[in-house]
């Protein structure tokens, strides 16, 4: 079944911009959803005729289902959910309030819970569809500074492997990409601005470098589409060896 639509959170930048540029290059026509219009818009001049932009903020759970069905309604089909939209904190363990930890597992847990479930609901129709979500190292090894973080792609890959067992039987695969240390801006302004943690984590990769964004575009193309038909609840990391580097 060939794959005609797909919906690409947190498109506008970065991984997911890669993501959706993949897939509108492969002639999928691409929802790419985002906080920001004016990101959007340069994305979608950038991506080309096959890109669709949605301004919305995934932390409106409650409109959730109405994002969905205004896409489904305009594109006929749902064939394909990329859960790439995510935030991040970098504080102190003892530093991290009640607040600031429920406001991490909102956006990369519930978001990516509520946005699932309406797509599903889709593809169940149809009788076929792909989810892939984006984990992260911080759920493969132990990273301070980061434990909401962690706590919610640690749960993403839990939910991967839940809905990837329940929803098989409905022609729907679930599968998840975990990227190790990607050159993005953000990453290498962070990076090279603390060269001892930049050492640190080219010194645990095997390969020696930062990936590229579309090394990770290339992997979720792959679980997405009919590449990966028989494959189903993985968690695929991109990282160079990262995550078993000594």
């Amino acid at each position: 079944m060939k794959s005609n639509v797909a919906i690409v959170t947190g498109g506008g930048s970065g991984i997911g911009l890669a993501i959706a540029a993949k897939m509108c290059s492969e002639g999928i026509i691409t929802y790419i959803v985002g906080r920001t219009a004016d990101k959007l818009r340069s994305a979608q001049e950038k991506l080309g005729s096959n890109a669709r932009i949605k301004v919305f903020d995934l932390d409106r759970i409650s409109e959730i289902p109405h994002l969905i069905d205004s896409i489904s309604e305009e594109a006929g089909s749902v064939d394909i959910l990329v859960n790439n939209a995510g935030i991040n904190m970098k504080k102190p363990f003892s530093d991290v309030s009640d607040q600031d930890f429920a406001s991490i597992l909102h956006t990369n847990v519930q978001s990516i819970f509520a946005m699932s479930r309406e797509v599903v609901r889709i593809m169940r129709k149809q009788g076929h569809g792909s989810i892939v979500n984006i984990s992260s190292m911080a759920a493969q090894y132990g990273i301070p500074f980061v434990i909401a973080y962690t706590a919610s792609k640690t749960a993403v890959e839990g939910m991967t492997r839940a809905m990837a067992v329940e929803l098989a039987a409905d022609g729907i695969r679930v599968n998840c990409v975990a990227p190790g240390f990607i050159r993005t801006p953000m990453s290498a302004k962070a990076l090279d601005s603390d060269p001892d943690r930049k050492n640190k984590v080219l010194g645990r990769t095997p390969m020696k470098s930062l990936g590229d964004p579309d090394d990770v575009a290339e992997a979720v193309y792959f679980l997405a589409t009919e590449s990966s038909k028989f494959t189903t609840g993985v968690v695929l990391p991109v990282d160079g060896g990262n995550s078993i580097g000594f």
